[in-house]
C-alpha cells in the first residue's frame, strides 16, 4: 500500500510558482471544560470573491501545520484540532488551473497523493479533529471535512458539493471512499454522480446535514461559538454523536450492489457511455463498500491521474473557462452606460412562451409587466398561468407571501395596446412568420416612445427583415430565448446592420438582469444554436430518408455525447418547429442543409416516435411508419458514415460562420452550444471535439484551436 511519507513531492511543489497560497494559521482556543483546541483558519488573504483554493504550496503548508499540531498533541499541549475558513468560505477545492498545468501523468498522480497525505492526516493526529464548515465547501474543501473526525456546518453556507464529475474528473482526496461509508451508497450516488450531472447542482447546508454529511448544524449568528461548545461536549462525552445513515453490513451486502447496478443503467440511458468520469466514480463508489481506507485512497490516486491527463478533462476546463469568464463578459457588448433604464416591460402575446417571459421578467426585474393578445380570453388564460406559477414558487418557499402578492400585482393583461405607451422594452412572442411580426411591431411603434427598445424572440427568421417596415429599425434587436425559458441560461442577442448601440446595450443589461448569459450574434439564418442543431437534425433526417433504420441513426450520434439523441431532441422541441427550422435553413443554404417535404406530414401526427420509460426512442409509431412508407430510399448509411457526415458538416458550418462573422470567435460558438443546447463539457462544446476527431483537418486542412485542446498525456 502507498506510503505517502516516502514520496518525493518536489516535482509538483516546483509548479506552485503562480499559486495564490491559502495559508493555514493555527491558534489555541481554551474550551469551557479546560481542554485546548488548536484552530486552523484557512485564508488566502483575498476577499470573499476569491475563494480559498488548494494547490501544492497550500497543501504543503497545511501538512506542515498539521504535523506541528500532531507533535503538540503527543506532548499533551492540545486535546483537539479544528479547521475552518475565512469568512463565508472553507475552500472551493483544488485550483483547477494549476491541475491543468501539471504536464504529466506522474505529476497528476503526485497531486492526488499529496492531497491524500495532507487531508488524510486529519484523522491521524492522535486527538479528534473537527471541521467547522463556515461557508462554501466544494470538492477538496468538503474532503477536508470528510477526512476530519467530526463535522459541523453553518446553516447559511453558500453551497456544499463534490462537483468533480461535472468537470470530467472524480473526488480524488478521499471523497469517493469516505462519503459512501459515512452516508450510505444511495446518498453518495446522489452527491457524487447525480447532482454534478444535473447542471452541477449543489447541496444546501440543511440537505447536507440531513444526508448525514455533518454531525451538527448551527445558525450563522453564533456559528463558531456554538461549534466550539458542541466540540467540547463531544470531547467530554456529554454530547453523543449518532450517525443514522452510516451503512451497516446488510446494506453493504444487498442494497449497495443493487444501487450501483441501477445507477449504471440510469447513466447508460441518460448520458450514454462516452463520458468517462461518471463511470469511474461509480466504480470507486462500488469498491468503497469493502477494503481499507488506504486501498480506497490508492484507487483514487490512479483514477484521478488517468482522468486529469485525458482529453475530456482538458475539454471540460476549456468549457468551464468559457462559462465562468467569457459568458460573464460578453464579447462585442456596448458600454452598459448607453442602456435605457427599463421601468416597464411589454410582452406581445399571452400564450405559453409569452407567459413564461412575463413570469421571468416580473420575478427578476420586479417592474410592471404588460401582456396583450387578440382577445381577453387568451389574456386571462396567460394571467392565470402566471399567477399559478407564482403560487407554486410560494408553496415551495422560494417566494414569501408579500413578494408573491407584489409580483401578481405587477403583471397586468389587456387587449388595449395603447397601454404599451410607457414601456421601455417590448418583446414579441407571436407566430413565427415575418408578416405577423412586422404587423405587430408596426402597430406598437405608433404607440411607444421613440427610444423604446423592441425585441423579437424569433428563432430563425431575419431580424432585419422583421424590422424592415419600422420607422426606427435601429431600435430593434433579436432577443432569442431557449426553452424552457426559466431554466436555459442562454440568450442570443442579434444585431442587425441598423441596430443602435443604445438598443444593443439595453438588451445586454436586461439579459444580465434576467440572470441569463448573452452572446452577440450577427443576423444570420438560425443564428448559432439552431443553425448547428439544424445541421445535426438534418443529417439524422437525411439518413432516415435514405433508408437507414431509426435506431441505427440514433446510435450513430452517441459518440457526440449530446444529452439527447437527434429524434429525442426533435420530439422535445416539437416536430412542427423542427420542420420549420429545417425549411428555413434549407431555403437559406440549399446546398448545405437537408429538408424533406415528408417531414411536414410526420409533424402533423400526434405521436411520431415511441419511447420507453426513460425517454429513449424505441421506434416509429404505427402512424409514422405509414407516412414514411414509400418516402424512404433503399441506401441505408452505416453509423460510422452518419457520424462522419455530422462531424464534417459541423466543422464546415462552424468554419463558414466564423468566416462570415456570425460571432467574433469560435469560443462564442462553443459557449452558445454549451449554454443553449446542453453540449457536454467533456466535448468542450463542438470545436475541440471536431479538432480531436480530425473533422477540422478533413474539411479545411487546419484546426480551430492552436494547439488543439487535448489531454496532457503520459
Amino acid at each position: 500500500m502507498t506510503n505517502y511519507d516516502e514520496i518525493d513531492f518536489s516535482p509538483i511543489q516546483a509548479l506552485a510558482g503562480d499559486e495564490i497560497v491559502t495559508h493555514s494559521r493555527a491558534r489555541d482556543i481554551p474550551l469551557p471544560s479546560g481542554r485546548v483546541l488548536a484552530l486552523i483558519t484557512l485564508d488566502n488573504g483575498r476577499d470573499h470573491t476569491r475563494p480559498n483554493t488548494l494547490g501544492p504550496a497550500t497543501l504543503t503548508e497545511l501538512g506542515e501545520t498539521l504535523q506541528t499540531l500532531k507533535r503538540r498533541a503527543a506532548a499533551g499541549e492540545i486535546q483537539a484540532v479544528g479547521i475552518t475558513g475565512k469568512q463565508y468560505i472553507l475552500a472551493a477545492g483544488a485550483d483547477l488551473s494549476d491541475i491543468s498545468r501539471l504536464g504529466s501523468k506522474d505529476n497528476a498522480r503526485l497531486i492526488a497523493q499529496l492531497g491524500h497525505q495532507v487531508l488524510g492526516s486529519l484523522s491521524e493526529l492522535g486527538v479528534p479533529s473537527f471541521a467547522f464548515v463556515n461557508g462554501l465547501a466544494l470538492g477538496g474543501g468538503l474532503e477536508i471535512a470528510l477526512n476530519s473526525t467530526y463535522r459541523t456546518v453553518d446553516a447559511s453556507a453558500a453551497a456544499i458539493a463534490l462537483p468533480e464529475v461535472f468537470l470530467g474528473i472524480i473526488p480524488g482526496w478521499g471523497g469517493a471512499y469516505l462519503l459512501p461509508n459515512l452516508i450510505g451508497i444511495e446518498n453518495a450516488l446522489e452527491v457524487v454522480i447525480s447532482n454534478p450531472l444535473k447542471q452541477n447542482r449543489m447541496l444546501k447546508p440543511q440537505q447536507a446535514f440531513d444526508y448525514g454529511i455533518f454531525d451538527a448544524i448551527f445558525p450563522a449568528s453564533n456559528y463558531l461559538e456554538d461549534s466550539l461548545r458542541w466540540a467540547d461536549g463531544v470531547l467530554t462525552g456529554a454530547t453523543k454523536v449518532v450517525r443514522k445513515n452510516e451503512p451497516g453490513k446488510l446494506e453493504r451486502l444487498t442494497k449497495w450492489p443493487i444501487a450501483v447496478k441501477m445507477a449504471r443503467g440510469m447513466l447508460e440511458s441518460k448520458i450514454g457511455t462516452v463520458p468517462r468520469s461518471p463511470y469511474v466514480a461509480l466504480e470507486l463508489l462500488d469498491k468503497a463498500r469493502s477494503g481499507t481506507k488506504a486501498e480506497g485512497f490508492a484507487r483514487e490516486d490512479e483514477a484521478l491521474a488517468e482522468l486529469v491527463t485525458g482529453d475530456q478533462f482538458a475539454a471540460s476546463m476549456y468549457a468551464f473557462d468559457l462559462v465562468q469568464k467569457r459568458a460573464k463578459r460578453p464579447v462585442g457588448a456596448p458600454d452598459k452606460d448607453l442602456a435605457k433604464k427599463v421601468t416597464k416591460v411589454g410582452i406581445i402575446g399571452a400564450g405559453l412562451m409569452a407567459s413564461q417571459f412575463a413570469l421571468l421578467f416580473v420575478r427578476k426585474l420586479q417592474v410592471p409587466v404588460l401582456i396583450t393578445d387578440l382577445d381577453q380570453t387568451r389574456v386571462d388564460k396567460g394571467l392565470a398561468y402566471i399567477h399559478e406559477e407564482i403560487g407554486k414558487l410560494e408553496a415551495k418557499g422560494r417566494l414569501d407571501g408579500d413578494t408573491a402578492n407584489k409580483l401578481r400585482a405587477l403583471v397586468t393583461g389587456t387587449t388595449d395596446k395603447t397601454l404599451y405607451a410607457d414601456c421601455d422594452f417590448v418583446i414579441e412572442a407571436v407566430f413565427e412568420e415575418v408578416g405577423v411580426k412586422q404587423q405587430v411591431f408596426g402597430e406598437i411603434e405608433q404607440i411607444v416612445a421613440e427610444d423604446t427598445v423592441l425585441a423579437t424572440n424569433t428563432s430563425s427568421l431575419s431580424v432585419e427583415e422583421i424590422g424592415a417596415k419600422l420607422a426606427h429599425p435601429e431600435r430593434l434587436v433579436g432577443f432569442h430565448f431557449f426553452n424552457p425559458v426559466a431554466v436555459m441560461p442562454l440568450i442570443e442577442i442579434v444585431r442587425t446592420p441598423q441596430t443602435s448601440d443604445a438598443a444593443l446595450s439595453t438588451a445586454f443589461v436586461v439579459a444580465k438582469s434576467l440572470g441569463k448569459n448573452a452572446v452577440l450574434t450577427a443576423d444570420a439564418p438560425g443564428f448559432v444554436v439552431n443553425r448547428l442543431l439544424a445541421k445535426v437534425m438534418g443529417e439524422a433526417a437525411r439518413a432516415v430518408y435514405e433508408g437507414t433504420p431509426l435506431l441505427t441513426v440514433e446510435k450513430a450520434f452517441a459518440p457526440l455525447g449530446l444529452p439527447m439523441t437527434p429524434f429525442q431532441l426533435i420530439d422535445l422541441v416539437g416536430w412542427k418547429v423542427a420542420a420549420h427550422v429545417q425549411d428555413t435553413m434549407a431555403t437559406a443554404f440549399p446546398d448545405r442543409f437537408y429538408a424533406n417535404e415528408n417531414f411536414h406530414r410526420l409533424a402533423e401526427l400526434s405521436e411520431v416516435v415511441e419511447k420507453d420509460k426513460s425517454g429513449r426512442v424505441t421506434g416509429w409509431s404505427k402512424a409514422a411508419e405509414k407516412v414514411l412508407k414509400g418516402a424512404t430510399g433503399s441506401s441505408p448509411a452505416s453509423d460510422a458514415e452518419i457520424l462522419r457526415r455530422v462531424q464534417d458538416g459541423l466543422a464546415s458550418e462552424i468554419r463558414i460562420m466564423l468566416d462570415e462573422g456570425v460571432v467574433p470567435e469560435v469560443e462564442d460558438i462553443d459557449l452558445c452550444l454549451i449554454l443553449g443546447a446542453g453540449w457536454p463539457f467533456i466535448d468542450g462544446g463542438a470545436s475541440p471535439y471536431l479538432d480531436r476527431e480530425g473533422a477540422s483537418e478533413r474539411v479545411f486542412g487546419d484546426t480551430f484551436h492552436h494547439p488543439p485542446i487535448r489531454g496532457i498525456g503520459g
